[in-house]
């Protein structure tokens, strides 16, 4: 009898693993689920889901967005490519790691390198990891050394006319116009090309694969037929008033301007280029837009739709007029906040989560999702409970640095800003979300300000690395002569 009980229990036992692998009723996968992790560069709000252009056009991401959590208050935790990357990819601050601006390397910090980067975190639990494109910074060797069969660049922000085809004299990257010819050119049209050939293959594990975009990256370059989706003629500008900087102090003005390569407000305007710079960028966001649409259908086409777990994101904003500046590096609103997405099984259809998150919260949140265990060395927290219920209880701010001193702390409702001098900002998303009004003296905010201000950390660690315009930047910040700048509280 006990021979015959044990007997039975060993085929029950042997039945449920042949059927491991099999679907249930819902269509979803009883395997581990595979990741796809989409990074879009420079990508601010100007999608249509997020609103923040009316003209925007981005079919792809918005359907995707119908399909999961849209995130419509993700911020970045440094407003610049290199950090931000390797803030995602190791769950650490940059006040933690000491990688505040373009350089350096995660490996050259003796705090994240400590820690596992995500693609090697899943590559050692048995997943098959790769990618392509621009998935950490494009310094030489970076991506090569932290993703696994990493497939190239693809040209990266190429390819260039042999001479510029805007006026612009600054740096090379910034351009923009109609080039080249066809899609078929650009580095994102072969990055989501070798995307649909990877999502074709079989895989005897789950995999982890990025896929990493360029544009809207500078330069803005697109074929014509993507600009000819916004004529001048009826393209509306971002929304803006005459005396924005009027309450911001020298600080805060110099840590977005000193030292920055990008085009000046005074410049665009003096050479009529504003209605160019954002037809450009909103042609390069849509027709990246389509190259997140071709994997995403290669994805649901093929074999592994359903136990797929997707994640949209974009490393940081980008300004195109607001506070009289263009490109990234500021730690208002347009150039912390960015898209995120994530779609997946038993993740809810069609939500919309206002809860403050981060980026080096998606880390953690795929441990949990994927059924790996937690790591106590990561700094982000885990929006599983915001997936499962969008207005659930949640404690956390989004914090955001540019350099040691200089922080933004974003909650539900409002901003606050503090840089190194000691200077400050405030503002209230719920009456003024363009951040034209800085309330820092407003007594009416005193107890929520300091609530804010707790969020500061105390401690950072020292800067890493030298040279880049964001070193140089922060070092030349709050050094001149400041008697012939308004500011007004």
């Amino acid at each position: 009898m006990i021979k015959k009980i044990v007997f039975v229990l060993v085929l029950i036992f042997a039945l449920g693993a042949c059927n491991s692998n099999q679907k249930t009723g819902g269509g979803q996968s009883l395997e581990k689920p595979n990741v796809l992790f989409i990074a879009v560069d420079d990508l601010n709000d100007w999608i249509g889901v997020l609103g923040g252009h009316p003209q925007a056009k981005t079919p792809n991401m918005d359907k995707l967005a119908s399909r999961g959590v849209l995130f419509s208050n993700a911020h970045c935790q440094a407003p610049v490519c290199n950090p931000s990357r390797a803030s995602m990819m190791t769950s650490l601050y940059p006040s933690t790691s000491g990688i505040y601006f373009l350089n350096p390397d995660i490996k050259d910090s003796p705090i994240a390198s400590k820690n596992i980067v995500m693609p090697k975190r899943f590559q050692q639990e048995g997943y098959t990891v790769f990618g392509g494109g621009k998935l950490l910074h494009n310094g030489e060797g970076i991506n090569e050394t932290h993703i696994p069969n990493y497939a190239g660049q693809f040209g990266g922000f190429g390819p260039m006319p042999k001479e510029k085809i805007s006026t612009y004299p600054g740096h090379p990257l910034w351009d923009w116009g109609a080039f080249p010819e066809t899609d078929n050119q650009m580095p994102d049209y072969k990055i989501a090309s070798w995307a649909e050939s990877k999502l074709k293959e079989n895989y005897e594990k789950p995999f982890w694969m990025g896929v990493g975009f360029y544009r809207p990256h500078v330069p803005q370059f697109a074929p014509q037929k993507w600009f000819d989706m916004y004529p001048l003629e009826t393209l509306q500008l971002p929304k803006t008033i005459s005396d924005d900087l009027d309450d911001i102090s020298p600080y805060g003005i110099d840590i977005t301007r000193e030292k920055h390569v990008s085009p000046t407000h005074e410049w665009v305007l003096e050479n009529d280029a504003w209605k160019p710079l954002v037809q450009s960028y909103l042609a390069c966001v849509s027709f990246v837009d389509e190259q997140v649409g071709r994997v995403i259908t290669a994805l649901d086409n093929g074999e592994y739709g359903d136990n797929t777990y997707i994640v949209l994101f974009s490393d940081h904003g980008f300004h195109l007029g607001e506070k009289e500046r263009y490109a990234k590096r500021s730690l208002w609103e347009d150039g912390t906040r960015v898209p995120l997405i994530i779609v997946g099984p038993s993740i809810e259809k069609g939500k919309v989560c206002n809860k403050p998150v981060q980026l080096l919260d998606v880390y953690p949140t795929l441990l949990e999702l994927t059924n790996l265990k937690s790591d106590s060395k990561l700094e982000g927290h885990s929006l599983v409970p915001l997936l499962k219920n969008t207005n659930a209880d949640w404690s956390h701010y989004a914090r955001t640095s540019f350099g040691p001193g200089n922080y933004s702390i974003t909650s539900e409702d409002y901003r606050f800003i503090q840089y190194k001098d000691g200077s400050e900002e405030f503002y209230n998303h719920k009456i003024d979300p363009q951040e034209w009004h800085n309330a820092i003296n407003n007594l009416e905010y005193v107890d929520v300000i300091e609530k804010h201000r707790a969020e500061i950390p105390q401690e950072h660690y020292e800067i890493l690395g030298e040279g880049s315009t964001g070193h140089l930047s922060y070092e030349a910040s709050g050094k001149r002569n400041i008697n012939n700048t308004k500011y007004k509280l």
